[in-house]
């Protein structure tokens, strides 16, 4: 097959790309610094290189080849960006999480744990791009999947099942095996949100009373808005996490103002927002802490020990870092989950952690171009509630880490420590991988005229 098709469209001749050798290069060369975080931290470490080494390198560029020969036969006008972005962000998760395993006494395996969640995330990933050649067909339920993802983000609150660590239940625990449900509500979700607002734009666009300047929605269109508002806040009150109930209710309000382009929305839904985060500021005991934490550290030194060490760490590491092994992000707690662009910050310095939240934007930006470029409004909305997703996760929690926001309990996409959110989001990528696929390849092929229709009614960005 030729490596590029040149259909023709109005008066202009098209040149689609599939790009898969730039993406097996990029791949291999984003494989690479994680290896070598990995080899670095143990020869600074222990001044000899890691037993089992050339075992690893098998292991590590086996998954990432077998990965991109999935992409390349089934996918194969897959954005060549996203897949080399998101292994360069796991493998240096993995070299942090193992160099924070050396550090006390015994050493821990969890970095080798999480080669096996990543392992089963690829799995996933793989199964979604086999079974799923049509986002569209997830348009089928939004109802169910609306059912789901509220009792999925419920559940923790159910006795016997539900488990509290870190002073915030959101954990179940069945048959000896904990698992945070948040993490695949948040796919289901959006699928629901997508399929929803789609077919309800229309009537949600239709404005109601007019209050100062600003044209509300109608009182028969509020009933989303107020189920999605009560359960966030039935999340941040009761189960005491305040960045899942962010992360949430965030993507509900960004993905209706998408759909319907009326600023009512997220005024209404800020307003709304802000409410519930003073109400639990009066009421609650995490939230005040979580401000204080964020404002005045040091009067409790105990209580913010975590993010008074992520500080220090960051004045340690300074501009270019202590380098691999050679700082002790062990000091600060949770340093390989909720902390660990503390560590990385500590160990490849302010530059080495600005130049993560940059491969972040590019993972972002591209999943953003897909929801441009996609021709069917309900894979426009999938693909741009998915990426908000993550940006606002590494907005939430690199901006606690860094004292910018207070700090929240999400997770770091692809390098916290954890199956749950691992896995959840590279079954996020595979859909976003699906949809850039469906919105690259010749139109023609792919969608019937009244299935090419835009959101917003302008033309349509062909990629290249």
């Amino acid at each position: 097959m030729s490596d590029q098709v040149q259909p023709a469209l109005a008066d202009e001749v098209i040149v689609y790309r599939k790009r898969r050798w730039v993406e097996l290069a990029l791949l291999l060369l984003a494989q690479t610094f994680g290896f070598t975080g990995w080899v670095l931290s143990h020869l600074n470490l222990y001044a000899e290189l890691p037993d089992g080494v050339l075992a690893v390198a098998g292991i590590w560029y086996g998954m990432g080849i077998a990965t991109h020969l999935v992409v390349r036969f089934l996918l194969p006008y897959a954005d060549p960006l996203i897949l080399p972005c998101v292994f360069l962000l796991n493998g240096l998760g993995l070299a942090m999480i193992y160099r924070i395993d050396q550090i006390p006494e015994p050493v821990k395996a969890d970095s080798t744990t999480q080669l096996i969640w990543t392992g089963l995330g690829l799995l996933l990933f793989s199964l979604v791009v086999i079974l799923l050649r049509d986002h569209r067909r997830l348009q089928r339920y939004p109802y169910l999947m609306f059912i789901t993802g509220l009792i999925l983000l419920l559940l923790p609150l159910v006795p016997g099942i539900g488990w509290r660590s870190g002073g915030a239940q959101i954990w179940i625990r069945v048959f000896g095996m904990s698992f945070q449900p948040a993490e695949v509500a948040k796919i289901a979700l959006a699928i629901a949100f997508s399929a929803y607002f789609y077919e309800k734009r229309d009537v949600l666009a239709l404005a109601g009373h007019r209050v100062l300047g600003v044209e509300l929605p109608r009182a028969r269109d509020l009933g989303p808005i107020m189920v999605m508002w009560l359960a966030c806040l039935a999340v941040m009150v009761f189960q005491n996490d305040l960045g899942t109930s962010l992360l949430f209710f965030g993507l509900f309000t960004v993905m209706i103002y998408i759909a319907t382009q009326r600023p009512a929305w997220p005024i209404l839904a800020g307003v709304l927002f802000v409410g519930a985060a003073i109400a639990a500021f009066k009421f609650t005991n995490h939230v005040p802490r979580r401000v204080n934490a964020w404002l005045n550290p040091f009067s409790d030194y105990d209580a913010n020990l975590q993010i008074i060490s992520a500080q220090f760490g960051f004045a340690w590491g300074g501009l270019f870092g202590r380098g691999w092994g050679l700082g002790r992000p062990g000091l600060t707690p949770l340093a390989k989950s909720d902390m660990i662009a503390a560590a990385i910050g500590e160990e490849l310095g302010i530059l080495g952690l600005m130049a993560v939240i940059m491969v972040y934007g590019l993972l972002i930006a591209r999943g953003f171009k897909t929801a441009l470029t996609t021709p069917d409004g309900f894979g426009k909305l999938l693909a741009a509630g998915l990426s908000f997703t993550f940006a606002l996760q590494v907005f939430a929690i690199i901006g606690g880490v860094t004292r910018l926001l207070p700090l929240t309990g999400l997770t770091t996409p692809f390098m916290s420590q954890g199956g749950s959110s691992l896995i959840a989001n590279w079954i996020i990528i595979g859909i976003l991988m699906v949809i850039s696929h469906r919105a690259r390849m010749p139109q023609a092929a792919t969608a019937a005229p009244q299935e090419a229709e835009d959101l917003s009614a302008t033309t349509m960005v062909i990629p290249r």
